[in-house]
């Protein structure tokens, strides 16, 4: 079965991390023509100063 590891920036509400969630096990679950209990979805949070871009660390989280 799936499982997912979505990385993100700390500091997002879990109603948007479970929004999040529900597309991706959604969207798994259609093309893969699998059961949405078979998709496993989970989420590390990393900290703005541990993320970088462009070799610059990223302050806070995007909106």
């Amino acid at each position: 079965m799936p499982f997912v590891n979505i990385q993100i920036l700390a500091g997002h509400s879990p109603e948007r991390k479970k929004e999040i969630a529900r597309r991706v096990t959604e969207a798994i679950s259609e093309i893969a023509e699998l059961p949405k209990d078979g998709v496993w979805v989970v989420f590390e949070d990393v900290e703005p100063l541990d993320w970088y871009i462009s070799g610059n660390p990223v302050k806070k989280p995007r909106a």
